[in-house]
């Protein structure tokens, strides 16, 4: 197999058509269609099913699939690994995200970042930590902030605890008396602004109801965070959401929940079977001690907490 081979059987399944892979690898139709008959003959296997002229795949080219964008994401980043042997002047780091986090904390720690390295690019992908943990797996992330716990255990994963964090119950001001704290059964009947499926902050509010005896009733649901909380402004219910998000938001109140309340972690996750591209492990420096200045001078956002952290 050559990763050639690879790349162009990857965008065959990815585009469902030969004529739009062929444009995407910048190929004649002929060529790729080669390539892609060279390795179902290296591999015994016939890869995509062509009837009708629809394209899917076979069996074993679901089975080859997940591994071919691995060994592609793994030759992209050898190949980087060894650019930057001449020193940080230049490089990537492919960094996932929860929305929470990228529209608080994330931002002043990727500008120190920057200025600190300035020649490495920086691509962040915003998405549920189960989209994320995926994204790892696959290879094409160098590192992830995520929510623990995940919903399943991955033992491919390194996970290291960097932040606790209050979750609290978001309604716009001045809409009811300041209270210390809300009992999770007081929300039974009111109506909740729901995040999309997938949103680990709908799971934990969705648990918390059941084990509280009660079903929550949606306003609205399907929101990223920005979403959610505009229509908590527009008054179209309270939502369950990070404390952090609240910071700048004059129109919101949070709420906490009463104790022992909700809380989640923040984790940085990599590959166990990859070691972190040199650019990557600078930016996880910087990460942890711009959080460690942070919490030291009282700058967290308020209801975050640092984790015990290893020196850096």
């Amino acid at each position: 197999m050559q990763l050639q081979q690879l790349a162009s059987f990857v965008a065959v399944a990815e585009t469902s058509h030969f004529t739009h892979a062929a444009e995407r690898m910048r190929l004649a139709q002929p060529s790729l269609s080669k390539q892609i008959k060279s390795l179902e003959a290296d591999l015994g296997a016939a890869l995509f099913s062509r009837a009708r002229g629809n394209v899917t795949l076979t069996p074993a080219g679901e089975a080859l699939l997940p591994l071919a964008r691995r060994m592609l994401a793994d030759a992209d980043t050898a190949r980087r690994e060894v650019a930057e042997l001449a020193g940080l002047r230049r490089g990537r780091v492919r960094l996932g995200a929860t929305p929470s986090l990228c529209a608080g904390l994330l931002a002043d720690a990727l500008a120190r970042f920057h200025g600190d390295y300035p020649g490495i690019d920086l691509l962040v992908e915003e998405g549920g930590s189960r989209d994320l943990v995926r994204d790892l797996a696959r290879g094409q992330l160098d590192l992830a902030l995520i929510i623990l716990p995940l919903q399943s255990s991955d033992p491919s994963l390194v996970t290291q605890e960097i932040l606790k964090e209050n979750l609290v119950v978001a309604s716009p001001s001045g809409s009811t008396g300041r209270r210390a704290y809300v009992r999770i059964e007081e929300l039974r009947g009111r109506p909740l602004v729901m995040f999309r499926r997938g949103y680990d902050l709908r799971e934990a509010t969705l648990n918390a109801c059941r084990q509280a005896g009660f079903e929550p009733r949606f306003a609205v649901e399907g929101g990223e965070m920005d979403a959610v909380l505009r229509f908590v402004e527009a008054g179209l219910g309270v939502a369950v959401v990070p404390s952090m998000v609240l910071d700048g938001r004059p129109g919101l109140t949070g709420t906490p929940l009463a104790p022992p309340g909700l809380g989640r972690t923040i984790a940085l996750a990599h590959r166990k079977d990859v070691e972190p591209t040199r650019a990557a492990q600078a930016f996880r420096a910087t990460l942890l001690s711009y959080l460690s200045q942070a919490a030291e001078e009282g700058s967290l956002p308020q209801g975050v907490v640092l984790a015990e952290l290893p020196a850096v």
